[in-house]
């Protein structure tokens, strides 16, 4: 059941604009595949083998939820509902039946008042908040006991990285907003800030992993970064490996309450 909600939050961004941009860069491509390749495995090692209630907020194009659905009840919700109407055509494909939620995720505290969920999917939504660390108090209101919290997010060590490796300096010094049309966050959070958050709310980290650890810092591609399986299979063994994980372009912490 759908419940389009026309009140955006003004200070999050909502990639209506860009939709059919951000499906071909996130998951279009060799980027896309590591994403996933990291988040299925690191939720496939901890999650019980037990139906759950899973909640996707600003759930995007939502594969991960989606593949979820096969087994799990899913509600997922995002602010954009060309983002929506993108995973429902997925969700036909693979023959799942979700639920949809076009809203802000502050204005899901009143459509879902009450319940609660056993996992929550929280994936590249952090760094595009107007006030990232208020999405905490949703968490701590709508996670279940022994819930699971799997938080996504851009990693801005990452951004400095690259830029040195480029020789990008001058964006060191004096950095640029991206425009409208760019995937790079203006409002990243910083690793550390994240793991504050979750250590303040009483959260037991279960593992972090860090997403595009090496192929991204690669300028010119030769041997193994040609075939794209082995790129995967690196990114995958490197991925929690210190202190490689934490060169990722995203970092993700799954962690229970």
């Amino acid at each position: 059941m759908n419940q389009p909600i026309s009140h955006a939050h003004f200070n999050d961004r909502n990639f209506n604009d860009i939709a059919d941009h951000f499906a071909k860069k996130v998951y279009g491509g060799l980027k896309g595949q590591i994403r996933l390749a990291v988040l299925e495995r690191d939720l496939s090692e901890h999650l019980p083998n037990r139906p759950l209630r899973v909640l996707d907020v600003g759930a995007g194009l939502a594969q991960i939820s989606l593949n979820l659905a096969t087994h799990h009840e899913v509600i997922i919700s995002d602010i954009s509902d060309e983002m929506i109407q993108k995973a429902q055509a997925t969700a036909c494909k693979l023959n799942v039946s979700p639920r949809f939620i076009v809203a802000p995720y502050q204005e899901l505290t009143n459509l879902l008042k009450g319940q609660t969920f056993d996992l929550i999917l929280c994936h590249a939504v952090l760094e595009w908040l107007g006030e990232p660390a208020k999405i905490m108090a949703f968490f701590d209101e709508f996670l279940a006991d022994d819930g699971y919290l799997s938080l996504c997010f851009y990693n801005p060590a990452s951004m400095v990285y690259r830029n040195l490796i480029m020789g990008n300096f001058y964006q060191l010094a004096r950095p640029k907003p991206a425009d409208n049309k760019s995937l790079t966050p203006n409002n990243p959070v910083a690793y550390d800030t994240v793991k504050s958050w979750l250590d303040d709310g009483g959260y037991t980290t279960l593992c972090q992993s860090g997403i595009r650890v090496f192929s991204d810092y690669a300028p010119l591609k030769r041997g193994g970064h040609n075939n794209p399986d082995d790129v995967v299979a690196m990114e995958l063994n490197y991925s929690q490996t210190h202190p490689f994980w934490q060169m990722g372009r995203y970092l993700h912490i799954l962690a229970k309450r």
